[in-house]
C-alpha cells in the first residue's frame, strides 16, 4: 500500500470538483474516442439523486470486433507484449503517478456514479489503485522462468509468455479498484486488454484509458467498451479471438461466461463471484469495541454491496442478546446521506432494482421467522435509492437470508451451541469466498482457518488482505483463478517449454 496521505477535501471543495467534471461519453478503442457503430446509447445516473450523469455508447458486435482487432494487432506488433520489461515497468509506474495526480477528480466521479461514500473512493483511488499498478510495475522485471535439469546434450527452458488478448468484465460495486485488480497484472504480463465496466459505473474506467495513453502504453493495448452485460458482455464472452476473460460478478453470470467459452474458442475464464461469508465469534472472544466495529463494517461496508460481506454472524447462543445489543448501538451511529459529504458513512444502493431486491429479502426474513431487531425504515434521502441497515437475530441455517447472497445492508445473527456447530453452519453454503473468526486462542484460530472452506480467512479483524495476498473463492464463489498477489499473473500468462538439442549443434561436451 502507498504511504501517501489520504486527501482531505471539504464538502464544498468536492462539490466544486463535481461541478467542473467533464464526463466521458464515448468508448475508447485503439487509443482514440469514438461513438458506437450502431448509435445505440445507455444512460448512467447518480443513485443519490436519480439525475442522469452521462449518455454512453451501447456497444454492439461491430464495436466488439473493432476493439478485439485493435487489441490483437497491438499484441502481435510486440510494441507492448515483446518490449523490454523495463519499458512496461516505466509505463505502469507513470500510470500510478498519473492516478495519484488525478485521484480526487476520479474519486468524485466514482462517488457520483456509484453512490459510494467519498471517503471510501478517496482511499481506494488515491492510495490502493496506484499502489497496485506500482506493485505490478515493480514486479515486471522480477518474474523469471527457469531451466529444467537435463543431460549436457540438451537445454530445457520453461518460460512465461503473455496469454494474448484479455477481456476484463467488471462489477459495479468497486469500479476502478476491480478494474485495477485485473488490468495491472494483465498489462504487466504483456497482454492487450478490453475492459467492459458495469453499465452502471463506466466513467472511471473510461478515464483510466486516457491516462494509460498519457503514461506511454501503446494504442490498442487498453480498450474500454460500454454497454449492458446481456449484450456487450455476451458478445465479449462469445468472441472467438479473445484468449481469456476475467470476470467479477454474480454466480449466475459467471456460469454464462463458462458457456460462452465452451461455445466459442474454449478461452480461459477466471471467475470471482458471489459469497455468503460467516463472521464467527467464539465464546472466548471479548465483545470489545474493535470486534463490534469490525462486525458492523463486515456487514455494512459499501452498503453491504460487497461479495465478501460477512452478513451471517455466528455467535454463542448465551451471548446473542449482549452481542445484538452492541451491534444495534454501533449500527445506529452510521451516517447515511450525500456520498460527496465526507461525514457520510453509507450512501444509496446502486439502483432502485437493487433496493427492491434487498427489501424482498428483508420481507422473506420476517416471513420465515427471523427476529428483526433493527428496521431499515426511515424516509429515503431525496430521490435516491437509499436503504438503511437492517439487523436480524435468531436466524436459522435453513432460512433464505442465511443461505442466499443479499448484496445489501442486512446483518443476521445466528446463535450456535458449539464450535463444531459453528464450523458446520459456516461451511454449509454453496459459496466459499471469505470468513472472519474472532478468538483469543491460537489453536482455535488455526483449527477454524484450516477447516473453513473458503479462499480467505481473517482472524480477529475483517479484511480481504492486501495486494500481496491472492483473493478468490471456492465452489460457487469462483474458479482456481485469483486476483491480487503473484498468483494473479497466472490468469494472463502461458507457460512454454523450449527444448534445445545442443548435441545437434555440435556443442555437447
Amino acid at each position: 500500500m502507498s504511504d501517501t496521505a489520504l486527501p482531505n477535501p471539504s464538502h464544498a471543495e468536492l462539490l466544486r470538483v463535481a461541478a467542473g467534471l467533464r464526463l466521458p461519453d464515448r468508448v475508447f478503442i485503439d487509443g482514440d474516442w469514438s461513438a458506437s457503430d450502431n448509435g445505440a446509447l445507455i444512460e448512467t445516473s447518480n443513485p443519490a439523486t436519480g439525475a442522469v450523469l452521462s449518455t454512453l455508447a451501447h456497444c454492439g458486435q461491430k464495436d466488439v470486433d473493432r476493439a478485439v482487432a485493435a487489441a490483437r494487432w497491438s499484441f502481435r506488433s510486440g510494441a507492448w507484449s515483446r518490449c523490454a520489461p523495463e519499458k512496461r515497468k516505466e509505463a505502469l509506474l507513470k500510470l500510478a503517478a498519473l492516478i495519484r495526480r488525478d485521484g480526487v477528480r476520479l474519486a468524485v466521479m466514482e462517488s457520483l456514479e456509484s453512490g459510494k461514500p467519498i471517503r471510501d473512493c478517496l482511499r481506494e483511488i488515491t492510495q490502493e489503485v496506484p499502489a497496485i499498478f506500482q506493485w505490478y510495475g515493480e514486479l515486471v522485471d522480477k518474474s523469471y522462468g527457469h531451466v529444467a535439469p537435463t543431460g549436457q546434450e540438451d537445454c530445457a527452458m520453461v518460460v512465461r509468455e503473455p496469454i494474448g488478448v484479455v477481456a476484463a468484465v467488471l462489477p459495479w460495486n468497486f469500479p476502478l479498484l476491480m478494474a485495477t485488480w485485473k488490468l495491472a497484472p494483465a498489462l504487466a504480463s504483456g497482454c492487450s486488454v478490453i475492459v467492459k465496466p458495469a453499465e452502471e459505473t463506466s466513467l472511471t474506467a473510461l478515464s483510466l484509458a486516457a491516462l494509460a495513453i498519457e503514461a506511454g502504453i501503446p494504442a490498442g493495448v487498453l480498450n474500454v467498451l460500454t454497454g449492458p452485460g446481456e449484450t456487450t458482455g455476451r458478445l465479449i464472452g462469445q468472441h472467438p479471438d479473445i484468449d481469456s476473460v476475467s470476470f467479477t460478478g454474480s454466480t449466475d453470470v459467471g456460469r454464462l461466461f463458462l458457456q460462452y467459452a465452451g461455445s466459442s474458442n474454449l478461452k480461459t475464464v477466471g471467475l470471482e463471484m458471489g459469497g455468503k461469508s460467516p463472521f464467527i465469534v467464539l465464546d472466548d472472544a471479548d465483545l470489545t469495541e474493535d470486534l463490534i466495529d469490525n462486525a458492523v463494517m463486515a456487514a455494512f461496508w459499501n452498503g453491504g454491496q460487497n461479495c465478501s460481506a460477512n452478513m451471517r454472524q455466528l455467535v454463542a447462543r448465551s451471548r446473542q442478546d449482549a452481542y445484538v445489543e452492541k451491534i444495534i448501538a454501533r449500527t445506529k451511529q452510521i451516517v447515511i446521506g450525500d456520498p460527496l459529504n465526507p461525514a457520510t458513512d453509507m450512501g444509496p444502493l446502486i439502483s432502485a432494482g437493487q433496493r427492491n431486491r434487498v427489501l424482498s429479502y428483508v420481507a422473506k426474513g420476517v416471513e420465515e421467522g427471523a427476529r428483526r431487531v433493527l428496521d431499515a425504515g426511515g424516509a429515503p434521502v431525496g430521490r435516491g435509492h437509499y436503504l438503511g441497515p437492517t439487523v436480524f437475530a435468531d436466524l436459522r441455517p435453513e432460512m433464505t437470508i442465511a443461505r442466499e447472497e443479499i448484496f445489501g445492508p442486512v446483518l443476521g445473527v445466528l446463535p450456535v451451541d458449539s464450535m463444531d456447530q459453528a464450523l458446520q453452519i459456516a461451511n454449509g453454503t454453496d459459496y466459499g469466498l471469505h470468513a472472519t473468526v474472532y478468538t483469543r486462542d491460537l489453536d482455535r484460530a488455526m483449527y477454524f482457518a484450516r477447516r473453513l472452506e473458503c479462499g480467505t480467512v481473517a482472524v480477529n479483524g475483517f479484511t480481504e488482505g492486501d495486494i500481496k495476498t491472492p483473493f478468490g473463492g471456492y465452489r460457487r464463489s469462483g474458479s482456481l483463478a485469483r486476483d491480487k498477489g503473484l498468483e494473479a499473473m497466472a490468469q494472463y500468462q502461458q507457460i512454454k517449454t523450449i527444448w534445445l538439442r545442443l548435441s545437434a549443434m555440435g556443442l555437447n561436451a
